[in-house]
């Protein structure tokens, strides 16, 4: 017998490679239903909506992402930032997600939870009252190192995430 859960997670799987392959907005439910040879009014008893399979894709990531900067404090760069890279890198299949679709984040009303926790990350790394070109800079090492996430993927991840962290470091002058 098939339990609801395991059924909701074939959906999400099924739903996150369509999604990697076209994009969230070019892929149907009814796509994902065909996928997995099961019915839309199957699909629709997991999901209320594509808003709600995509949200419950993202909402793990972002909840990791929540704890990671609550529970953060000022210290050791290299280390937050390897820290980072090891959640962003666990979560790479969202990052790819979110940046061949990046209309999703608006839809699901995601942005403004992004930026907090950006300027969260910017603040432990820099203090609370960066300058400027601090803040630049960290725009350039955090978005660089999610972007060696997604584009560097098949490489190991170790490799990857020495050098980015080391790169990171460099941006921002520390």
């Amino acid at each position: 017998m098939v339990r609801p859960s395991d059924t909701k997670a074939r959906i999400q799987a099924a739903a996150r490679e369509l999604f990697l392959e076209q994009g969230v907005q070019n892929t149907s439910l009814k796509q994902i239903a065909d996928r997995l040879g099961i019915t839309k009014p199957a699909l629709y008893y997991h999901f209320t909506s594509r808003d709600d399979l995509v949200r419950s894709i993202i909402q793990p990531f972002m909840d990791d992402l929540e704890a990671f900067v609550a529970e953060r404090r000022p210290g050791d760069a290299r280390q937050l930032l390897e820290d980072y890279f090891a959640l962003a890198w666990q979560h790479r299949e969202v990052f790819m997600m979110i940046l061949r679709d990046p209309a999703t984040l608006v839809a699901l009303d995601l942005v403004d939870r992004i930026w907090e926790w950006r300027k969260r990350l910017t603040a432990l790394l820099l203090g609370p009252e960066p300058s400027t070109a601090g803040r630049i800079r960290a725009t350039v090492a955090l978005g660089g190192m999610s972007d060696c996430v997604v584009e560097h993927a098949a490489l190991p991840f170790d490799e990857v995430r020495t050098v980015a962290v080391d790169a990171a470091l460099a941006a921002l002058a520390l």
